[in-house]
This record gives C-alpha cells, structure tokens and sequence, in this order.
C-alpha cells in the first residue's frame, strides 16, 4: 500500500496536480448539429423533482435529459457501424480508463488553418523528439479550440460549405488505428474528425478507423495545454451505459510538477 499512500501525499503536498480536463455540463454546452435528414442529439437539461418544498422538503435533485455524445464524452468502439458488434461503453475495461497520454500541440498551426489535419509526419516529428507514443496510453491533440468553447457557432465555426474545425488526416487515422500502440485519440473539438472530415474518404475516418480497431475516442476536452507532452495521466471516467455508445464523461489528468 505505500505506493498509493505516496500517491495520496503527492496529490496532498502539490507534488502531483490533478488538472480537469472536462467542460463544464449545461444547456449551454456546444453540441453537434448534423444536416438534414440526419437526426440530432439534444442539448443537456435539467428537470428539476424538488428544491426544499412540498415536493421534497430537505432535498434537492433532478431528473437530466442529454444524448450520450454531449460536452466532454468517451465514444465507444461501437459508436461506428465499422465496430458495430464492438464494446460498448459499459463493457470497456476500467484498467483501461486510467493510462498515460502523449500530447501534441499544433495549436499555433490552427491558429492560422482552422481546417488543419494532423499527418502521420506530424506525429513522427513529434516521435523524434519525445519518444514512441504510450502503449496502451492515449494521443491527445491540443488545438486551442477549448478556448471556442463557450459559444455553439464559434465552436462549430460552420459555413455554407459546412464546419471548419482541426482534426485527422485519413492516414494519420489509419496510422492510429493500425500500427500506433494507443488505446484512443482525445481532441478539443466537438468530435474526434475533421469538420470538412464528411467530405472524406472514407467519410469520418476517425470514427471509421480508429472505433474501427476497437479503440476510443475523448471529445471536447479542455486545458490540454497545461499537460507536458508526456508524463500525464489520464483518467477517463464515462457512465457504463449498457447498450451505450457512449457517454458524458469526467475526464482528469495526474501531472508531476
């Protein structure tokens, strides 16, 4: 047990930081929007049963109404017709939801392309300095859009030519799903594809790819960019919906300052 007692005083004394790497849950938080005819999520809401009153006098809770992918969520493998007899949310492993992350920053480039793919190259580059992706761990892509975060069509940042917002190449898809030794792929944006990702081929290979192969995906993650590019922790905790595609999820990073 000393191990975990070290555990509990690092995170006591400061030693090791617990950054939160989720947005926040409300009817504000930016969802998908998909064309006509495909069907949308709903926004998350609350029903309120009792607040103090003659419904309930010493207690307060409520009912919430949401769609498995909004705000901060975990897809499962079987989120994807490529995977369609895959896991489920409730049936992933939780060994499997605490694991090491590499991240790669390409902010400064979105910056300046807000339709910016990550390329197989662009992860090798990262290799070269930092060393071969985490076994088992998680590639997590900051991009700066948590900063868009706060408001549906910056977030979406769509067009009559349909969203603009950083993603994967197909081949870097490929790439992770394929040869790479991650269990998933955790972005900033609404989704793990590229909003032009439809016009794709295939379509959406993120999702095609990469649930595909059986692993994950994080969505709209935030603070990325207080993670080194290696070292974090990540603890990924979605509800185990049976039968789910996915879920809300708290996701929380452990960093050694």
């Amino acid at each position: 047990m000393s191990i975990l007692r070290d555990l509990v005083s690092a995170l006591d004394g400061g030693t090791i930081e617990v950054v939160d790497l989720t947005a926040p849950l409300s009817g504000e938080t930016p969802i998908l929007k998909l064309p006509p005819p495909f069907a949308d999520t709903i926004t998350f809401g609350l029903e309120e049963i009792s607040r103090y009153d003659d419904r309930g006098p010493a207690w307060y809770w409520n009912n919430i109404h949401t769609g498995e992918h909004t705000g901060t969520h975990l897809d499962a493998p079987i989120h994807w017709v490529t995977a369609k007899d895959g896991e489920d949310v409730s049936q992933i492993q939780a060994r499997r939801l605490i694991a090491p992350a590499a991240v790669i920053d390409v902010s400064d480039r979105v910056a300046g392309d807000p339709d910016f793919l990550l390329t197989v190259d662009d992860i090798k580059r990262w290799e070269t300095s930092h060393g071969p992706l985490p076994a088992g761990g998680w590639l997590l892509v900051r991009t700066g859009w948590d900063a868009r975060s706060s408001d549906q069509e910056d977030f979406l940042n769509a067009d009559e030519t349909g969203p603009h917002t950083p993603g994967i190449s197909v081949e870097a898809a490929r790439w992770l799903a394929s040869e790479a030794p991650v269990i998933g792929v955790g972005v900033e944006t609404v989704g793990t594809d590229a909003g032009a990702a439809h016009s794709f081929d295939p379509p959406f290979p993120c999702h095609a790819f990469v649930l595909g192969a059986g692993k994950y995906g994080l969505t709209q993650l935030q603070n990325l960019a207080q993670l080194p590019p290696v070292g974090a922790v990540v603890i990924a905790a979605p509800l185990p919906i049976v039968g789910g595609s996915g879920s809300p999820a708290r996701v929380l990073a452990l960093v050694e300052r």
